[in-house]
């Protein structure tokens, strides 16, 4: 009992030492010691308190040569901390304020990174997964010979994907919720954007068989029209994809050209016309 007691003591006074001596460090105005500390504590990947004792010099050393490492450290401590935001707005700061710096292009592609770091899942709002492929993208031009390029195209890659994911998606559930216009633009504007999308056949089958549905569905004077643009959507399905299962497709575009040729519509348009 004693010697557990002892024991505790001790640890909360070793603990307590230890707190003191770095609170004494962070208030006692020592420059040089708070940056020797925060680079051993930065060496350490004691990131937050490196972070801290950065955070509280680095307007001391403004205009000095430590200021840039300061910088750079404390860009890094954010990043490890995964306070991307502040980090990519450290790294665009250090590059801009230290253009002439040996580290530039790794704090310009670091400052890309880090936005890459915060794109969410495809589900959720993808403007971070935009706002990466534009950094990533200008790094990329700015630097044609960095040993960074396939990775930023890896990135670019990964973050393409997931947007083309999210229209697929997107495009499937307005099919699913009878939505069948917006359905047919979305899988478009898919194919017009990732034209090598992996995922090609099914959207095809799907804007046929939404062109169908939305014909079936609409007024009387919008069906022909759309009968024969469904017809014209399975027509390039079936010249893309001449064989294997298409049966369903010939047999959409079979009806779709059968019921455009209803004499009613065209009586209908001549009823208008005259009207």
């Amino acid at each position: 009992m004693h010697k557990l007691l002892f024991f505790i003591i001790l640890t909360g006074c070793l603990l307590s030492s230890c707190k003191s001596s770095f609170e004494k460090i962070r208030t006692g105005g020592d420059m040089p010691l708070m940056l020797k500390t925060a680079n051993k504590l930065y060496a350490d990947k004691e990131y937050l308190k490196a972070s801290t004792l950065y955070d509280l010099m680095f307007s001391n050393y403004r205009g000095q040569k430590e200021a840039e490492e300061i910088f750079f450290n404390n860009a890094f401590c954010n990043f490890y901390l995964q306070n991307y935001e502040t980090a990519n707005y450290m790294f665009t700061s250090y590059g801009n304020t230290f253009f002439n710096s040996s580290k530039k292009e790794e704090a310009d592609y670091m400052a890309a990174y880090s936005i890459y770091k915060t794109s969410p899942d495809y589900k959720l709002d993808q403007t971070s997964t935009h706002k990466a492929i534009d950094l990533l993208q200008a790094f990329v031009n700015h630097y044609p010979e960095s040993k960074r390029l396939n990775d930023c195209n890896k990135l670019i890659d990964e973050l393409r994907l997931k947007l083309e994911v999210k229209m697929f998606e997107n495009g499937k559930l307005y099919y699913n919720l009878q939505h069948f216009q917006g359905a047919i633009t979305t899988f478009e504007n898919l194919l017009i954007e990732f034209p090598d999308t992996k995922n090609d056949r099914e959207i095809r089958a799907l804007m046929v068989n939404a062109a169908y549905e939305w014909a079936i569905n609409s007024i009387f004077e919008k069906q022909k029209e759309r009968y024969l643009r469904t017809a014209e959507l399975a027509d390039s399905y079936l010249k893309k994809y001449p064989t294997g299962k298409n049966s369903d497709i010939k047999e959409i575009k079979k009806k779709a050209i059968s019921k455009s040729k209803n004499p009613i519509y065209d009586g209908y348009q001549n009823t208008s016309t005259k009207s």
